[in-house]
């Protein structure tokens, strides 16, 4: 099945998942739960909503008492649609589903007691039931508290956090607005793919107007908007669809074709160096924390530090959070000896689990930052080489989640100065195990992460500051900009790096400049991120 967000955040919601894992993300076949996860961010596409029909039989007749919860076990594995051999599962219904899940959130969820008990056989999808197992309650931003619910097919989960392989064209599109009217723009691809092929060579800028001639701008009706949503977010393989589309700066319009396949996302990218009159400014552009992304990001330091870089600017916009362990160790990368020893993190469960780990068992401490590699594609237990800066300019949108925001909160709890370009972040300390049952992962927010100093309560995101009276978030210094479409990523005229790089010479905010494709980040009026995180698109709606 797709991904799909939970709650009034859409599709994308598509995830702010990303994970804070301590580990690897592991299998689904009964082998115990993959680590912690902050947040990710693939391209699966959101659906909207979907039948619910999973070839199960419906929710049955059940002896519920509200209020008095058996242990999950009593009903892990008992699927009313089995998988095969290889798995735990046995053949049990939708309710034992249902019981499963209302077991697992009052002993795990964060905020336990803020869920209404709802009779598990009242409901008959799964989907739905764990749709109700979550605080409905508001920020002081007005936010949804828990805008971070959803679930992940199992085996496209294991592939996606494990390698970043999903169905796609290898396309980012920035989908500004999902209604009328719309505009769907190329924010990035990636590399050797069906968007960059010769015939098609799509670049960051580019926009798409019809899908399948259907227009993407102002098509209503629910038919269009099927043929939309299919075409710009293709969640099989081999599916072909025809797009009309102008590319930056041009007058004329072309068609392309493209085939979806297996993705492979490449998480760090456009790693190089600025020179300066004050300095070499390292940039890179560290889109997921994914497996494959810690390997990368080792060669992108060693990278920067042979060539004695001054400054580092960490592109994050797009970077909707994964592996936690990640995140340490890209902070510890940044900071180095000044790192050493200290806490980057500590997980905090609700009042049930104050001392060990609910899911693993393990006793909770405070995380230090990591001066080795975890191993999730480096060998394990190398020495991390590190740049020794005492500050970072970090680039962001309403995308930057998750375990992108532990480096920004890790970092200032050792008074490393972050330096925020861009706009709110979306505002998650927390995280979650993926806990499979019966094929399908479920995310629900199990604990808060707080840095060395206790504090984790961004729930509204982090805030440029400089330029705002009253940032809506956790205020750090910065400066206040949109994202500018009609610049490649890593060119020093780029909005968000072109701010950095003047912040960076005489601490002032310069003036916004105009452009036709400078566009308002996704999710920022809301405050979400779309869920790419896993999943970072947006679906296209009436």
């Amino acid at each position: 099945m797709a991904q799909r967000q939970q709650g009034n955040d859409g599709r994308w919601l598509v995830m702010l998942v990303t994970c804070l894992m301590l580990t690897a993300c592991g299998g689904g076949s009964g082998s115990g739960p993959t680590p912690p996860i902050a947040n990710i961010a693939d391209e699966p596409t959101l659906d909207e909503g979907g039948d619910g029909d999973d070839g199960s039989s419906g929710a049955d007749e059940t002896s519920w008492d509200p209020d008095v919860f058996e242990a999950a076990d009593t009903f892990a594995a008992m699927c009313a649609s089995p998988r095969q051999s290889g798995f735990p599962d046995v053949e049990g219904t939708v309710t034992d589903e249902n019981n499963w899940l209302r077991s697992m959130g009052n002993d795990t969820y964060l905020w336990y007691d803020e869920i209404n008990d709802v009779d598990p056989g009242t409901v008959d999808d799964p989907l739905d039931y764990f749709d109700l197992m979550k605080t409905f309650v508001l920020t002081p931003a007005g936010n949804n508290k828990d805008r971070f619910h959803f679930t992940f097919d199992t085996e496209a989960w294991n592939q996606l956090s494990g390698s970043g392989v999903s169905a796609g064209y290898g396309i980012k599109i920035s989908l500004v607005s999902s209604t009328p009217p719309r505009k769907a723009i190329v924010a990035y691809t990636e590399p050797d793919t069906p968007a960059t092929s010769a015939d098609v060579n799509l670049a960051r800028g580019a926009e798409i107007l019809e899908v399948d001639g259907v227009d993407v701008v102002n098509a209503s009706g629910s038919a269009n908007i099927d043929v939309l949503n299919a075409g710009l977010f293709p969640s099989e393989l081999n599916v072909t669809h025809e797009f009309l589309v102008r590319d930056l700066n041009a007058s004329d319009t072309r068609l392309v074709t493209m085939t979806s396949r297996e993705i492979m996302s490449v998480p760090v990218q456009n790693v190089t160096t600025i020179e300066t009159g004050s300095g070499t400014v390292g940039y890179i552009v560290f889109n997921d924390h994914i497996a494959t992304s810690e390997q990368l990001l080792i060669d992108a330091v060693n990278e920067l530090k042979e060539a004695a870089v001054s400054d580092l600017v960490l592109d994050l916009r797009y970077n909707g959070g994964g592996f936690l362990d990640i995140a340490n160790e890209a902070a510890y990368m940044i900071a180095g000896s000044a790192s050493e020893g200290l806490v980057f993190d500590e997980l905090q469960f609700n009042d049930k689990h104050q001392n060990f780990d609910p899911v693993t068992g393990r006793l909770l401490t405070p995380t230090l930052f990591r001066t080795t590699a975890r191993g999730f594609s480096a060998t394990t237990d190398i020495t991390l080489p590190t740049l020794d800066l005492p500050r970072v300019f970090v680039l962001t949108s309403g995308g930057t989640c998750s375990a992108s925001e532990a480096i920004i909160n890790g970092l200032s709890g050792i008074d490393i100065e972050v330096i925020q370009i861009g706009s709110n972040t979306c505002g998650k300390p927390y995280g979650f195990y993926a806990l499979d049952n019966c094929g399908t992962s479920y995310f629900t927010i199990q604990f808060r992460s707080v840095n060395a100093k206790g504090f984790g309560d961004y729930t509204d995101g982090f805030s440029p500051s400089s330029d705002v009276a009253d940032p809506s978030g956790t205020a750090l210094p910065g400066c206040n900009v949109a994202d500018d479409l009609s610049h490649a990523l890593g060119d020093p005229e780029e909005a968000k790096l072109a701010t950095a790089l003047a912040f960076r010479e005489n601490g002032v905010c310069p003036e916004p400049v105009a452009s036709a494709r400078r566009l308002s980040d996704i999710g920022d009026s809301e405050g979400r991120v779309v869920k790419h995180e896993w999943l970072r698109n947006m679906t296209i709606t009436p």
